[in-house]
């Protein structure tokens, strides 16, 4: 078994969009690691605050197999591929890293770069994997976190209630 984690994204009715990949992932690879939920401002586009978190899980599938079925989830849920990289998303969800992998397998960018550029990555990933190494970097999520100029991308913590069946 692989350890996977996950991130998952929304700023269009971001609450609904969040429930319904937490059950989704739930449904498929329960028991779920899951962040502290964060709301973060959009980079690189103007729009709503989004609803960030990371979701850790044991997983057997190849990586193509777990990508499919991450697509399949966005697509259930209402997510269209748009040409631009940023823009507002009922529903992104992307593997940051499977195992130790590194490279790009089965089209998948492994460890996801998006790790160390964003804060509404890094600081949920620290919250359920902060002393977990980076694969090339070797060096801590957490020390990751603390190298981060935290003042540039605002993410906060927020209460969100979802209740595992």
């Amino acid at each position: 078994m692989a350890t996977v984690y996950v991130s998952i994204g929304s700023n269009i009715n971001r609450e609904h969009h969040v429930t319904a990949s937490l059950k989704a992932l739930e449904d498929r690879f329960a028991p779920l690691r899951v962040s502290r939920f964060y709301d973060c401002v959009p980079v690189g586009f103007e729009g709503d605050n989004f609803l960030n978190l990371v979701v850790g899980f044991e997983c057997a599938l190849p990586v193509a197999e777990l990508s499919s079925i991450l697509r399949q989830i966005e697509l259930e849920n209402g997510r269209q591929r748009e040409t631009k990289a940023y823009a507002p998303r009922k529903m992104d969800i992307d593997i940051l890293l499977y195992d130790d992998l590194v490279g790009t397998i089965d089209g998948v960018e492994l460890p996801r770069g998006e790790i160390t550029e964003y804060a509404f990555v890094l600081r949920p990933l620290v919250d359920i994997a902060a002393q977990k190494r980076h694969p090339t970097l070797d060096v801590s999520y957490q020390q990751l976190w603390d190298n981060f100029d935290q003042l540039s991308q605002k993410t906060e913590p927020i209460r969100f209630e979802f209740n595992f069946t």
